[in-house]
């Protein structure tokens, strides 16, 4: 690996040591904020570039004091945590360069997961001793690794401006749940760009291949649905109850029954039901939380559509009331023609990249496309690049790593393609 790539790698070891889950990400924006600052030309974080107003999926007061302490008791200064310490994590960083041209914003998403990781010696993290020190808590989809390239990039632009136009990093918070670029957008952190880059490593493709452009990503949106009954006696009168636990789980059962739509690419997913409190009490009150997938937007809405018709349904039968609310969504990626051809052109400047591919699948969901849609919509255009990482485990699991290789891949050919002016 090159020399010029050790402090990157070193960047990505310290993020992934300390990972922190969505909106809560105050340490690594302290971070962010103190590795750019004295070297762009504008940094804004906080409320100014994250606008929480009617946002949900935010965490918990619990979450957040216990996200404070802990960034408290790492170093970070409170005035600091009193900008961030309130779900408020997203950071913008301004580069200009000495030429006319185009204003080009990157995304960097910087959240963790609920993954505890893998303590074998045969997981790398752990071996060198940079594992996640937050018990419960691990970067288990590289957004370690997208936070050093942002910050790299940042520095390295700064130091040498010969680039035209603008580049707008954006730090976002709570990709994961895809919350957190709505945040953003409202805030108006898009406001002005040209072009939008999304960037991801990993993604089932080998160390030293890149695709111009994301395939197959998936709408979505996420739900948590609160089902509200009437408790009674389970023996002396299950009568005169309402059950919230059967209408939740005759919910998920219909949800699970939905058709799939001719042509699209459909996913519909329970993945957790509270409810009750005593084997001898009917529930009176049940949370389930759910997610739909498509492959179009339009498909997405009529799935949203049919989906709100099972749950009133279930809540109807049963003598229940049922609120729906959403906790995130993104659309589909949409990567425009000439920006691909212009990433295509920028890798075969890059030693490093032995294979440059035009597209790849990527049949999930990321809110960079929130970012997209909108930059596309005020006549801008995007697209969503993967870089091949080479993990020995899948995304989102225990021994989930990123082949440190990839990391110099990301960072020049992002510089590459905005010194060449997309």
């Amino acid at each position: 690996m090159p020399e010029r790539a050790t402090d990157l790698v070193e960047l990505r070891r310290t993020f992934h040591a300390r990972p922190e889950l969505g909106f809560l990400e105050i340490e690594t924006a302290a971070r962010v904020i103190a590795e750019l600052d004295g070297h762009v030309d504008d940094l804004q974080w906080g409320e100014p570039v994250c606008d929480l107003a009617g946002l949900a999926g935010l965490p918990s007061p619990d979450d957040l004091t216990t996200a404070r302490e802990r960034a408290r008791g790492s170093g970070v200064p409170d005035p600091l945590i009193e900008d961030l310490g309130y779900g408020a994590t997203a950071v913008l960083a301004r580069v200009r360069g000495t030429r006319p041209g185009p204003v080009v914003a990157i995304r960097f998403d910087m959240d963790a997961l609920p993954v505890t990781e893998s303590d074998d010696d045969a997981h790398v993290p752990t071996a060198l001793g940079f594992a996640s020190a937050n018990p419960g808590l691990m970067h288990a989809c590289g957004h370690d690794c997208h936070v050093a390239v942002g910050i790299t990039l940042g520095r390295r632009l700064a130091a040498n401006r010969d680039f035209p136009g603008e580049v707008v990093l954006l730090f976002q918070p709570a990709e994961e749940g895809v919350r957190g670029a709505r945040a953003m957008v409202a805030a108006g952190a898009t406001d002005g760009v040209d072009v939008m880059l999304g960037m991801h490593v990993g993604i089932d493709l080998p160390a030293g291949t890149v695709a111009a452009a994301a395939e197959g990503v998936l709408a979505t949106e996420k739900w948590r649905c609160h089902f509200t009954g009437r408790p009674s006696h389970a023996a002396l009168a299950p009568h005169e109850g309402r059950n919230a636990l059967l209408g939740a789980a005759t919910a998920t059962l219909g949800l699970h029954a939905l058709p799939p739509v001719s042509g699209a690419v459909t996913r519909v997913n329970v993945g957790r039901l509270v409810a009750g409190t005593s084997a001898n009490v009917i529930a009176a009150e049940a949370v389930l939380d759910t997610e739909i997938r498509a492959s179009d937007d339009g498909v997405l809405a009529d799935l949203s559509r049919r989906g709100h018709a099972v749950i009133d349904g279930a809540a109807t039968a049963h003598g229940l009331t049922a609120e729906v609310e959403v906790t995130g969504a993104s659309a589909v990626a949409r990567c425009d023609a000439e920006v691909v051809e212009a990433v295509l052109s920028a890798a075969a400047d890059v030693p490093a990249i032995e294979e440059a591919r035009r597209t790849a699948p990527m049949t999930a969901s990321d809110d960079v496309t929130l970012f997209m849609a909108e930059v596309q919509r005020t006549g801008g255009q995007a697209t969503f690049v993967l870089v091949g990482g080479g993990s020995p485990a899948p995304h989102h699991t225990s021994r989930f790593d990123i082949d440190e290789s990839a990391l110099p891949v990301a960072l020049d050919l992002l510089e590459g393609a905005v010194r060449a002016g997309l």
